[in-house]
């Protein structure tokens, strides 16, 4: 092909080019508004809108980042106080003491101790060979922890033995340091505080008693010898009664180890005031009224407390013998081998067998009074010419001699004549007086005033939870 056809041919393409380019730049085309919106206009709008929130939503964030350093991003803190555990004294480096306590259980020996914590034997025949824990060792018994402070890399760096049976009330503790043992006492805080418990009598006495801390010892003398002829704890008290009581607690190392004898306490019975309180006179504890009184009665007219009265003083039917005779005495129903205690204190005069009273125990109270317990199953550890106190145990519920089931035969004699137990009326210990009054008044007084001032904050507290509570709708009664 000549070079003019090659120049036709490309003017040729050239224009053709120019045409088709004319052609596809088209016109936009308009859609007039008609007067409503077509599916197209509501696109767009839809589009566009969303286009503008992600734009409001994001410009700022990037505003507020840009204004700080890049290092202080998030510069607010809020810094909170904890309550961090005291650390341990005796530690020996920081954060690697980890003891642990392990409570000897029934057979379970020292070796066996170790070897369940992976202690090695060496340190075993250490402290078995101590000339000063030998001893101590012997005495291991059940219920006797021991603490092994054994640290991440597998040692043991010292063992303690806390207080228990046979080995005292200090801890013992030894500190392994190579081949050799050395032991130290670790010092006991020991304190001793005066404090109030209040609460309410609630469902039960005793549970609410031993909730506050009390043990059987303080309830018996909250029954048995402080409120015993003024409160019928069987049906005088209800729910909402308040008691309180002082009494001295002993705390070694911050735990409490020992509750002491109630000094004084209150019963607050349908609003009214009762109140005991603890002094000594001649030596000896007794517990007064709040103007000097004694609460202690020459004898106890129920030898076994709470127990049901089954025949009186007086002539009846022998329920053995069948025929009519004099009751010398009166007759308590109770389990065989319950307690039976000494009505007053006495003088054992006779402990055996006599006849039809079966096991007996007379005792001798002085100005021709006697008193005899009879059908015991047996006596606990008293001789004749012994002195006893009222209220110790001196023998156990039976049916021995005649009897017809377990019960205690009861008499009260005065110069050999037999009396009615439940009626006798023998003159109260002399009240205090003089300046034994002055200071018990002067202790009284201190002792309310404590226990006034923790109910008002204890049961005021409660009151106020009351009345914050949100309250309950009535139950909706159902129709029959």
């Amino acid at each position: 092909m000549t070079d003019s056809n090659h120049d036709a041919v490309r003017r040729e393409n050239l224009m053709r080019a120019r045409a088709n380019a004319d052609r596809s730049v088209a016109p936009p085309v308009s859609y007039p508004f008609r007067g409503r919106w077509t599916r197209r206009h509501w696109a767009h709008a839809s589009v566009l809108t969303t286009m503008g929130v992600l734009l409001a939503a994001i410009v700022p964030g990037f505003s507020s980042l840009l204004d700080h350093p890049i290092g202080h991003v998030g510069a607010q803190r809020m810094t909170l106080a904890l309550n961090l555990p005291k650390l341990d004294k005796r530690a020996g480096r920081a954060g690697d003491d980890h003891w642990q306590t392990v409570t000897l259980k029934p057979g379970q020996t020292l070796s066996g101790v170790f070897e369940e914590l992976g202690i090695p034997y060496d340190q075993l025949a250490l402290v078995m060979q101590h000339p000063k824990i030998k001893p101590t060792l012997r005495k291991l018994r059940p219920g006797t922890e021991l603490s092994f402070n054994l640290p991440a890399d597998g040692s043991v760096r010292a063992m303690r033995l806390e207080p228990g049976p046979g080995i005292g009330d200090t801890p013992i503790e030894l500190e392994f340091n190579g081949e050799a043992l050395r032991e130290h006492a670790v010092p006991v805080e020991v304190t001793t505080r005066t404090v109030v418990l209040t609460g309410e009598v609630g469902k039960s006495l005793f549970a609410s008693a031993r909730k506050l801390g009390l043990g059987s010892a303080q309830l018996n003398q909250l029954t048995d010898e402080m409120f015993k002829y003024d409160i019928d704890f069987d049906s005088d008290l209800s729910e909402h009664d308040r008691f309180s009581v002082v009494v001295d607690q002993t705390w070694k190392n911050g735990q409490l180890v020992n509750t002491g004898p109630v000094l004084a306490a209150t019963f607050t019975v349908d609003g009214k005031l009762k109140s005991a309180f603890r002094y000594m006179r001649d030596g000896k504890p007794e517990y007064f009224t709040a103007d000097g009184r004694s609460l202690r009665r020459p004898f106890i007219r129920m030898p076994i407390p709470y127990a049901r009265l089954t025949s009186g003083f007086g002539g009846r039917q022998h329920p053995v013998l069948g025929r009519f005779r004099m009751h010398k005495g009166v007759d308590y129903a109770a389990g065989t081998g319950t307690p039976i205690q000494a009505a007053g204190d006495a003088r054992v005069a006779f402990v055996g067998r006599q006849g039809g009273y079966g096991n007996v125990v007379i005792l001798d109270h002085g100005g021709g009074k006697t008193t005899l317990y009879g059908h015991m199953s047996r006596f606990a550890k008293i001789r004749p010419g012994q002195r006893v106190a009222q209220g110790t145990v001196i023998g156990y519920v039976g049916s021995t001699g005649l009897a017809t089931g377990p019960h205690l035969h009861y008499e009260f004699r005065v110069n050999g004549v037999h009396m009615n137990p439940l009626k006798m009326t023998l003159p109260p210990p002399a009240p205090l007086s003089g300046e034994s009054l002055v200071a018990f008044k002067s202790q009284t007084r201190r002792a309310l005033d404590k226990i006034r001032e923790v109910e008002d904050v204890v049961f005021q507290l409660d009151d106020e939870r009351v009345a914050s509570a949100p309250a309950q709708p009535a139950p909706a009664h159902k129709k029959g």
